[in-house]
């Protein structure tokens, strides 16, 4: 299994830090090396690209991270509602960066978690046609692990709900109804 060595920061990075909560310093997609991207597919091919993507959105400028998250979205969900093999392993870095105040899309992040967990495209064609289920490639089981990984992170949304910024406030509070999360 190839992997790549863990993304280490780089000099003159913007902080991550959120001092006025008192949480701990977290530095973002720390865990992309243990992901076997190369063994994956998006809607391209390789999901090899993935986690350049997240980088450009962790640490680019607005416009370099709203294109990157753009790609991103094809590449994972495509449409807003088919999702791919590799969707489940790139949700949990999601929900990282849309906790970071420092990534400028924060809100298109969530509103990407909310796409994903309402997919349920390969269910629906799966309903009409079981025998989906039976081959090697199983988009039915890549749309349900991504909607798991979804919902696995969904503790994030007490820390999102309490920020001032209205854009983030009002995509959380989607993400949280379609996760069926009462919100205040």
């Amino acid at each position: 299994m190839h992997s790549v060595p863990p993304e280490q920061p780089r000099t003159g990075q913007r902080g991550h830090q959120r001092p006025q909560t008192g949480r701990a310093t977290v530095t973002p997609l720390t865990g992309m090396g243990r992901v076997a991207w190369s063994e994956m597919r998006d809607s391209t091919g390789s999901a090899t690209a993935i986690p350049l993507l997240l980088r450009s959105v962790a640490w680019g400028n607005a416009q370099t991270a709203a294109t990157a998250l753009k790609d991103l979205r094809e590449r994972i969900c495509q449409y807003g509602f088919v999702v791919e093999q590799a969707t489940a392993a790139t949700v949990p870095f999601l929900w990282e960066l849309a906790q970071v105040p420092e990534v400028t899309c924060r809100a298109q992040i969530l509103q990407l978690l909310k796409n994903i967990a309402d997919t349920r495209q390969w269910e629906s064609i799966a309903g009409a046609y079981p025998k989906l289920l039976n081959h090697r490639e199983n988009p039915a089981a890549w749309e349900r692990a991504a909607r798991e990984a979804v919902h696995a992170h969904q503790d994030a949304l007490d820390v999102l709900m309490s920020e001032d910024d209205t854009e983030i406030a009002h995509a959380t509070t989607e993400l949280a109804r379609t996760l069926g999360r009462q919100t205040c």
